[in-house]
């Protein structure tokens, strides 16, 4: 049983003097390996005249690049989207055999394609010591000893090591910050936490890519008789997290932010080796000040019965 929902993204920029807009890259379309069913997509732009051409970039993601042939004195970019949010079990999966258990090595066949997400940043002092406390953590454990941490268990911990040890914040400021800098001071947008990840599953030998995306997270039914209930009303936002490679599972979405795997409310635009390549609007302005404003919302427009809100009384009258 599954519901639909409409998403509304806009991003608007307005410049207090009409500019020369360089091509803009927007990675605002979800990929193509989304596994939440996407039934209706739009993007609009203004100002209204302009090219836009879809592309794909290195990693199959969608991206539209916009060409303006003349000076404007705004951009705005609107994306509307209908999501299937049908619940998935994001552990459904099988791995091959010679990786049910971590460490393990990957087939030397897929060297070439997975040297991209094999890349490690400066092995920084804080960076090394978080490093080390998470083979003593995780491959010493009483699990470890007994014969093999298995990989799903493995993958588990350490994720949920990064949602404990770093604290998240809402951060305005451009980039990503070094993983030696989310370390130093404890704390981090959902962005700096994935790229503490990646970076730590490559140090330990696994492949990793940055995502960013969509995540729409729905009220419960129900509230919870064993944990926290979730949100209390239905939200989206942009959000970043982990992708990590395992022989006969594919690439794994996990969530640092969350502490839990990725499931249906994560949409991926863009899956990269960097976060660099991932940014949602790339492009170059001419000199100017500018104002930013930008919105985002989530709203129902289709519901199945179910266990925990079956038919109304009015539903049932209507049916007879």
């Amino acid at each position: 049983m599954a519901i639909h929902v409409a998403l509304n993204h806009r991003t608007h920029y307005k410049y207090d003097r009409s500019v020369v807009l360089g091509p803009q890259v927007v990675r605002l379309r979800p990929a193509p390996h989304c596994r939440t069913r996407i039934l209706s997509y739009s993007l609009r732009v203004a100002p209204e005249k302009h090219f836009v051409n879809w592309q794909q970039d290195p990693q199959a993601n969608f991206l539209a690049r916009l060409v303006f042939p003349e000076p404007a004195s705004e951009l705005l970019i609107e994306v509307d989207l209908v999501a299937e949010m049908a619940v998935y079990n994001p552990f459904d999966f099988f791995l091959e055999p010679g990786a049910e258990h971590f460490p393990f090595e990957y087939d030397h066949a897929l060297d070439h394609e997975l040297e991209p997400y094999r890349r490690v940043s400066e092995l920084t002092p804080l960076f090394k010591t978080y490093l080390e406390s998470a083979r003593l953590e995780l491959l010493k454990s009483p699990e470890a000893a007994k014969g093999g941490l298995r990989t799903i268990d493995f993958l588990v911990a350490i994720n949920r090591m990064i949602w404990r040890d770093i604290r998240y914040v809402i951060r305005m400021e451009p980039g990503v910050q070094t993983p030696e800098e989310t370390l130093t001071t404890g704390k981090g947008s959902c962005r700096d936490s994935a790229w503490l990840l990646c970076q730590l599953m490559r140090r330990l030998g696994l492949s990793s890519r940055f995502v960013s995306g969509y995540l729409i997270q729905l009220t419960p039914d129900v509230k919870s008789l064993d944990g926290p209930s979730g949100t209390d009303k239905d939200f989206t936002d942009l959000h970043a997290w982990c992708e990590v490679y395992l022989p006969g599972g594919g690439w794994i979405g996990v969530d640092p932010t969350s502490g839990l795997l990725a499931g249906e409310g994560h949409i991926p635009l863009a899956a990269t080796p960097d976060p660099q390549s991932a940014a949602p609007v790339s492009g170059l302005v001419g000199e100017c000040k500018s104002e930013f404003s930008f919105g985002m919302s989530v709203s129902r427009i289709h519901e199945s019965p179910r266990v925990t809100k079956p038919y109304t009384e009015e539903q049932c009258n209507d049916g007879w």
